[in-house]
């Protein structure tokens, strides 16, 4: 150390011990005897909490110290020496052990994901490429639109085989906005009138032994007609109609013969098939007798 001593004056700066013919290390440039060296500085083994003196290999990772014969897998105890290994809560592996132990796995076979594998994932699962499958068809969806259900995920044409709403009439599926008639899904297009044809959508219909019919073909085809303009007298959008004797009449078209005055909720008098309010009906009766 282009310094002087005399022989028993070169000692170990721990114990004093002479170090002369003596192996000896510097620390702090003050001279150090292999024991009180290793007493003092050596590290202490993370396997068997020996210290690791200065002829065995110190190997460190996140300033934990092996013996270079110590330094091995928690588990398979296999030398972790120049190969690749994890670690996990303070325990170090080997990689096969590690991928076994820790990592993560496919939703769908179970296998873990290898460096390299493709990973699909969707609201917390992940599978690999091969294994994202349609739950129906099983075919690889990969990129490929999907639908979920439950827990599983189907193409765009299986799950409108299994679970999308069908027309009842064309029994198509409903891909926009259709309507239910007596919960029953259909088209807008489907929905038309028993009789014409006409698209019911939108419009004002009612029914007649569980078929739908516009207000015009109801009307036409099994509606009571008005004894006094011989139209049709449905009722719908609250019409009112006045029935006497099988006879029926619009509320509007139930008027005196005579002097066309309304007799709605008023006393009326039939004369063969005109209906008379009482003052016409005694001016007529007694024209007659004269």
């Amino acid at each position: 150390m282009n310094k002087d001593w005399h022989s028993d004056h070169f000692c170990c700066w721990q114990c004093d011990q002479t170090l002369t013919g003596q192996r000896y290390i510097m620390r702090d440039e003050q001279p150090y005897c292999i024991k009180c060296y290793e007493d003092v500085f050596a590290n202490s083994c993370d396997e068997c909490a020996k210290p690791i003196g200065i002829d065995s290999k110190d190997l460190s990772y996140k300033e934990k110290h092996w013996h270079e014969h110590c330094f091995l897998c928690n588990m398979c105890k296999v030398s972790l020496v120049d190969m690749p290994f994890g670690s996990k809560n303070d325990r170090i592996f080997c990689s096969n052990c590690y991928d076994q132990a820790f990592a993560t796995r496919c939703d769908g076979c179970g296998e873990i994901f290898r460096a390299g594998m493709k990973k699909m994932e969707y609201k917390g699962k992940q599978w690999h490429d091969k294994c994202f499958c349609c739950a129906h068809c099983h075919a690889p969806i990969g990129t490929k639109s999907f639908i979920p259900k439950n827990e599983d995920v189907y193409c765009a044409p299986c799950y409108e085989d299994k679970f999308a709403t069908r027309c009842t009439k064309c029994k198509k599926v409903i891909t926009t906005g259709g309507v239910t008639y007596k919960n029953e899904p259909w088209h807008r297009e489907c929905f038309c009138c028993s009789n014409c044809q006409a698209s019911l959508a939108g419009q004002r219909f009612t029914s007649k032994d569980e078929k739908p019919y516009c207000a015009n073909c109801y009307g036409d085809l099994f509606a009571k007609r008005c004894n006094a303009c011989t139209k049709p007298i449905t009722g719908i959008g609250g019409a009112k109609f006045i029935s006497f004797e099988d006879r029926h009449w619009h509320n509007d078209c139930f008027i005196c013969a005579q002097c066309t005055t309304s007799l709605v909720g008023k006393g009326f008098i039939t004369d063969g098939t005109d209906i008379l309010c009482p003052e016409c009906a005694k001016a007529r009766l007694m024209a007659a007798n004269t």
